[in-house]
């Protein structure tokens, strides 16, 4: 199993999101998401998002709000714990992305984009400022079969 982060920028009703097609045998291939990756060592999440967000994009992150954790269960990939993220606070330029490339998109539009449906329900309570949430997320290939929140199923 694997920890990572992801963080949702926000700035003018817009997401930043990083549309995954650089990169061979990625999971996220084709898909959009927001900025984030894998923790190093002795990394909180926290620290871990921060640098993520630095390296994949340029920008400097002030106040985050920690969102929640989803669990991510596939037949197909490894499970991941994901540590997510919402700013408006942050200052740079946002420089390339060797993973793929970044857009503004608006809220609204990015639910009619290539995303994983399990992401529409963390983007919801992001947008709903819910208190910190744990869901989990169960796929088989690219389709989500289950998902729980807090412990109950949706």
């Amino acid at each position: 199993m694997r920890n990572t982060t992801l963080c949702h920028i926000e700035k003018d009703g817009k997401y930043l999101m990083l549309h995954r097609v650089k990169k061979e045998n990625d999971l996220n291939r084709d898909k959009w998401v927001g900025i984030g990756g894998k923790f190093e060592d002795k990394e909180s999440p926290e620290e871990c998002n921060k640098r993520e967000v630095y390296e994949e994009t340029g920008l400097t992150l002030g106040k985050v709000r920690y969102c929640g954790i989803v669990t991510f269960v596939s037949d197909k990939w490894e499970t991941e714990y994901m540590h997510i993220f919402h700013t408006t606070d942050f200052a740079g330029r946002i420089k390339e992305c060797d993973e793929g490339n970044l857009e503004w998109i608006e809220k609204e539009k990015l639910y009619g984009l290539p995303v994983w449906e399990g992401d529409k329900i963390f983007l919801k309570l992001i947008e709903e400022n819910a208190p910190f949430f744990s869901l989990k997320l169960e796929y088989e290939g690219d389709t989500l079969v289950n998902s729980i929140l807090n412990g109950e199923k949706l």
